[in-house]
């Protein structure tokens, strides 16, 4: 048949031509090339076919549908499914199509126009399943074809009549759904952008095709806008600038991203900042690894996308960081942020980490926080500490006031002194507040423990205070409370508690060169810490004299020479009391000693002065001058015993004692000076009212002999021992007999 015979001219002649094509060698690998060129040559001429049977066809038509009005053909079923699309296409493109081929525009890409217009709701119908169906690159083919054929028509539109608006609105109608197109398939971009953290671990590819259609959408837009300088002409909706579009989605979704880390609120978690800055600290870490390792691959080089999103992160964070300083924190949460902002966010707990290197330099990245900002939280800080600092000490002491009425005994430490938990709890909240600032710097360490140090001055004020209190109630009812002694000896032991845990603190957290600025401060302290154990130990000792008062009067009366066991009572109460002295630590345990020691021989040699007896010869002087030898001696032991290990010498105030004795039990009359001046020359202190009285004991001098005495010894040379401590300035001598022991 006739079709047969064209097919088989036309094979025929195909082989000739190939053959023709393939006559050397190298021409083989021209193949693949020779054949797109002559696919290209057929889709012409089958084009340019298709247009001119389908503008043949819709000439027929227009002319069939319009002038015969023949109701069966209006019926017919093709027909009405052609009239609409047909009709349409003819009033939109009756000016335009037979123009551009009334001016020779009768080319491949004029008749692909017309296969695209006539097509255009098939291509949109399968454009919007493509994107349904998630195929974003196949619609993205189809979308930018259509678009291309829009933008081509106007082009020779406006080249042919620019101020024809009419006729460029109706193509601009015609392809109204494809910008809604458009708008959809971004829509389904920016979904994918907002989750590139994620699909780029679940689907790289789908992230690249994205981005692929945005580099696409940016040729075009790069193409437009060079046409648009030469020929004045646009088309409408671009640019588009999706890249820029996809960075400022990027952006949001950080901002997002960071704010959308806070779980809790202060109401419902004291801890809500601390959690809230670690959730960003791991979900900031983990996106930029992501972004390093796995995203980076996805995007041409020139989008720098590692450093777009570094710097998206670092300003997301500046914008949170920023809102929660203007927030009302609580003093440990202004800690928490600015120990996060100035050191975790740039440690190797973040942008600091290993992994990130050498991408992200910590050094190059800006504060988050103005230094300004910082300033005024430290500021805020250090005010609320402040007041923080008053309220726990006076908690504090309030506490332990509480301790000090109780009817059980203090605890101990490990070395079985008495002690309260004050010093501890005290230190403990100074160290866990220096250990926080400490996480922010060194400064703001510093002024914490000056902060610290000051307060602890003014504490210590109101401790002596509360003592002095403690002993003023005591002695109203000296049965109450019933551990007075023990929990004096606690208060005592803290002071030295107190002064070396503020040498540790100091060596712990001050800086030798800061030394000088608290040496004031600290000398400060001990003098008031000297001065509450002084006071202390001042007042236990009031407590054994008390009890030693009815004794101490006995002594130099007619029942003492006749045998009154009073020094033995006094020694063994003194003992007593010291078994409890010995909770007392070293250094005022050894004070305490000593300074009892010394007023038992006050208390002793003012029994004396105070004249009660007055011997009435050698015998009795010398029963009484043996009774106080002996008694001398009874002190000396008891008190090298208390004084035990502690390197004290006991020897001298009992001298005084025996010296005393001597010139009482002296037989010969006319040796009496020389006994008295050989007494005062050892102990310059002693006036003429204490020789008087001594005199007055002995009970053999007349007024006379004391005169000449007096005044004798009043020129008399003294050689004291240089370690005399003065003991009878003490002791007055009253003038008319008193019964009662004069204090």
């Amino acid at each position: 048949s006739a079709m047969e015979e064209t097919d088989r001219e036309a094979v025929a002649t195909a082989v000739q031509r190939v053959a023709g094509m393939l006559q050397r060698p190298d021409q083989l690998d021209k193949v693949e090339q020779y054949r797109r060129r002559e696919a290209r040559k057929k889709a012409s001429v089958e084009a340019r076919l298709k247009v001119q049977s389908l503008i043949n066809l819709s000439v027929l038509m227009s002319r069939t549908l319009n002038l015969t009005g023949n109701e069966k053909l209006r019926k017919n079923h093709i027909c009405i499914m052609y009239r609409e699309h047909l009709l349409t296409i003819f009033e939109y493109f009756k000016i335009i199509s037979f123009k551009l081929f009334q001016k020779n525009y009768y080319s491949c890409s004029s008749a692909c126009f017309l296969v695209v217009l006539l097509s255009f709701p098939e291509i949109v119908r399968e454009t919007q399943d493509l994107i349904e169906r998630g195929e974003l690159l196949q619609a993205h083919r189809k979308l930018m074809d259509l678009e291309c054929s829009r933008d081509n028509l106007m082009y020779e539109q406006y080249r042919m009549d620019s101020k024809n608006t009419h006729d460029m609105n109706l193509i601009h109608t015609y392809f109204g759904d494809m910008q809604k197109l458009s708008e959809e398939l971004a829509k389904q971009l920016w979904m994918v952008v907002q989750r590139s953290l994620v699909t780029v671990r679940r689907d790289p590819t789908l992230l690249v095709s994205v981005v692929r259609i945005i580099e696409r959408e940016e040729k075009i837009d790069r193409r437009m806008l060079d046409r648009k300088k030469q020929t004045g002409f646009i088309p409408p909706g671009r640019p588009k600038k999706w890249k820029e579009k996809m960075f400022n989605i990027l952006e949001r979704t950080v901002s997002t991203r960071i704010e959308g880390t806070q779980a809790d609120t202060r109401e419902s978690d004291k801890m809500w900042l601390v959690r809230h800055l670690e959730i960003i600290r791991k979900y900031v870490l983990d996106d930029l690894l992501v972004a390093k390792t796995l995203l980076d691959q996805c995007f041409p080089p020139h989008y720098d996308i590692f450093n777009k999103l570094l710097n998206m992160y670092h300003q997301a964070l500046s914008t949170r960081m920023q809102e929660l300083a203007a927030e009302d924190l609580e003093a440990n949460e202004i800690v928490s942020l600015l120990s996060w902002v100035l050191n975790t966010y740039k440690s190797t707990e973040m942008m600091g980490n290993s992994e990130l290197s050498p991408e992200v330099d910590v050094n190059s990245l800006n504060p988050l926080i103005s230094q300004n900002v910082v300033d005024q939280l430290l500021s805020k800080y250090m005010s609320t500490l402040t007041s923080n600092i008053i309220g726990w000490l006076r908690k504090a002491l309030e506490t332990d006031k509480k301790d000090w009425i109780k009817e059980t005994e203090p605890e101990a430490d490990q070395d079985g002194y008495y002690q309260t938990t004050l010093p501890a709890i005290v230190f403990q909240m100074f160290e866990q507040n220096l250990q926080v600032a400490a996480q922010i710097n060194e400064d703001l360490k510093t002024k914490v423990l000056l902060l610290c140090l000051q307060q602890m001055n003014s504490f210590l004020t109101r401790y002596k205070d509360e003592a002095q209190l403690y002993k003023e109630e005591h002695l109203k009812n000296r049965q109450y409370p019933q551990c007075y002694v023990q929990y004096m000896i606690a208060v005592i032991n803290n002071c030295q508690t107190f002064k070396e845990s503020i040498i540790s603190l100091k060596r712990k957290y001050l800086k030798i060169e800061m030394e000088d600025t608290l040496s004031s401060s600290h000398t400060s302290m001990d003098a008031t810490l000297d001065i509450i154990a002084k006071e202390g130990c001042s007042s236990l000792l009031d407590e054994v004299f008390m009890d030693l008062e009815p004794h101490l009067n006995e002594l130099m009366t007619k029942k003492w020479l006749m045998g009154s066991n009073a020094v033995g009572t006094i020694c063994v109460t003194v003992e007593d009391y010291f078994n409890d002295f010995a909770k007392i630590k070293k250094p005022y345990k050894k004070t305490m000693t000593i300074e009892a020691h010394r007023r038992v021989v006050v208390e002793y040699i003012r029994a004396i002065m105070l004249k009660r007896i007055s011997f009435k010869n050698a015998e009795e002087r010398k029963e009484g001058a043996e009774r106080m030898i002996k008694e001398a001696e009874q002190f000396r032991f008891l008190f090298k015993k208390l004084a035990a290990g502690s390197g004290e010498d006991t020897e001298g105030l009992c001298d005084i004692i025996e010296a005393i004795a001597e010139v009482i039990k002296l037989t010969d009359p006319s040796l009496l000076y020389l006994e008295v001046s050989t007494l005062v020359s050892k102990y310059p202190d002693i006036r003429d009212d204490h020789i008087a009285a001594l005199l007055t004991v002995r009970g053999d001098a007349s007024r006379d002999m004391k005169q000449t005495i007096i005044e004798t010894l009043d020129q008399g040379p003294s050689q004291p021992n240089p370690n005399y401590v003065p003991i009878f300035k003490e002791i007055t001598v009253p003038t008319l007999t008193v019964p009662k022991l004069l204090k």
